[in-house]
């Protein structure tokens, strides 16, 4: 079982997700893609994990801010949860940004995602954001991640067995429903 859960920001995926990817299997695997580079980040970090713990599910922690490849094909629980593709992309978007080739390396890096997650054995559950729906960003990083996302949902949604999207915390199952041509 491959699941992609997609949404807004604070949307309620990643909760969502977890409960989803609770019913998958006991004993998850939660890979945590955050970094934390200022306070605020680390308390949102923070919550983040105690909102899990509160949750009650058995989740062991691995955080995969650049090897999210490897920590999936790494992964012996009976289910994962990877939260989120969109901080994962971030990360490698401004550590590749002063090279000339960064488009081109960026794009290796979601097809290695994307294998990982082809191959996956065990139920995978990943959390991602929908960034497309807003404005053409107003600057050339902006617009590289927004492109650089989009194209990376549209892999996965095409491996996913279940594709959702969360609004205002109500989640709508979209794989089902897709038109295949």
């Amino acid at each position: 079982m491959k699941v992609l859960v997609t949404g807004g920001a604070r949307s309620g995926k990643s909760s969502f997700a977890e409960r989803y990817a609770a019913t998958l299997g006991s004993d998850g695997l939660y890979i945590a893609t955050a970094q934390a580079y200022d306070e605020e980040m680390e308390e949102r970090i923070a919550l983040h994990r105690q909102d899990r713990d509160r949750r009650g599910y058995p989740w062991n922690t691995v955080e995969a801010q650049y090897g999210l490849a490897e920590a999936i094909r790494e992964a012996q629980a009976p289910v994962v949860l990877v939260d989120c593709l969109t901080l994962w992309l971030s990360n490698w978007l401004l550590r590749l940004e002063p090279e000339e080739d960064a488009g081109r390396r960026l794009e290796e890096q979601v097809d290695e995602l994307v294998e990982a997650f082809h191959s996956a054995r065990q139920p995978i559950v990943l959390v991602t954001n929908e960034v497309g729906s807003g404005l053409v960003p107003e600057y050339k990083l902006g617009r590289l991640f927004r492109d650089a996302s989009g194209r990376m949902n549209q892999r996965l949604a095409q491996e996913a067995d279940q594709l959702f999207l969360v609004t205002a915390g109500i989640a709508v199952e979209l794989k089902s429903r897709a038109f295949q041509c």
